[in-house]
């Protein structure tokens, strides 16, 4: 079986970025956005894992990285739920529109 190669993984992550993109700019529910942010940074670990791999064999930094990104993306869910919780508890939506009250 034939392994894939940077630029195959290069073309999956640009189109995890780029399907992020477009979900977090074409939806209105907050989870569905949350959801596009999560693909873009999943996009973001896919290439530094290629990246070392591929040009740092020998290296763990793309590792580290990605472990690093992986945390602090629990921790960015945790409170973006907990934010959509309460906003759905005051204003029973979850729609961006209504979320523009908290502002002020």
């Amino acid at each position: 079986m034939m392994q894939p190669g940077l630029y195959h993984l290069l073309f999956i992550s640009a189109a995890l970025f780029f399907i992020g993109i477009y979900g977090f700019f074409t939806r209105r529910n907050l989870i569905t956005m949350l959801m596009s942010i999560e693909l873009i940074l999943n996009s973001v670990n896919l290439n530094f894992i290629a990246f070392n791999k591929y040009l740092w064999p020998h290296k763990m930094d793309g590792l580290f990285f990605t472990v690093f990104i992986i945390a602090i993306a629990a921790a960015e869910a945790a409170v973006a739920i907990a934010i959509i919780i309460n906003l759905y508890r005051s204003h029973n939506s979850i729609d961006v529109e209504n979320a523009e009250e908290l502002k002020y």
